[in-house]
């Protein structure tokens, strides 16, 4: 359940320097908790350097990711909402960073299909937009998990 990787993995802040920072600000709290190893942030970086913003997955929202072999120690998931948006390359303007990080190739599409079902729905990431804290966007995602 994508709730329950979200739980202690979130962070809410103002505004980010570039669209680097966000993703090291988004991983931060599996940095801390040693899900995944900062080696890992690196590689989301330069998959968006080499390949571009595939990973926004819809407008204002992205969704960085790495390879399994890049410094994954365990399944998680963490959330940042910024309230003035990032530029990603292209032109791409993102508020809210899901960042996936899974031990194996499975585990990865299934949580991707989770998270692209939710996001399809403009309501719902219109209130992912406005939430205030943690406990609304798990409360939120559990209602659509139901």
């Amino acid at each position: 359940m994508l709730s329950e990787f979200l739980r202690g993995n979130t962070n809410f802040i103002d505004k980010v320097s570039s669209w680097e920072e966000s993703i090291e600000i988004a991983s931060q709290p599996l940095i801390e908790k040693a899900y995944i190893e900062s080696k890992y942030i690196q590689a989301m970086i330069e998959n968006v350097r080499v390949n571009g913003s595939y990973i926004v997955i819809v407008p204002e929202i992205a969704m960085p990711h790495a390879t399994t072999d890049k410094g994954v120690n365990k399944t998680s998931m963490s959330f940042l909402k910024l309230n003035e948006p990032v530029i990603f390359p292209g032109n791409h303007e993102v508020k809210l960073l899901f960042v996936l990080a899974t031990e194996d190739t499975t585990t990865h599409l299934e949580l991707l299909s989770d998270l692209s079902s939710i996001l399809i729905e403009e309501e719902i990431k219109e209130m992912l937009k406005s939430a205030k804290n943690e406990e609304e966007v798990i409360e939120l995602i559990k209602r659509v998990e139901e």
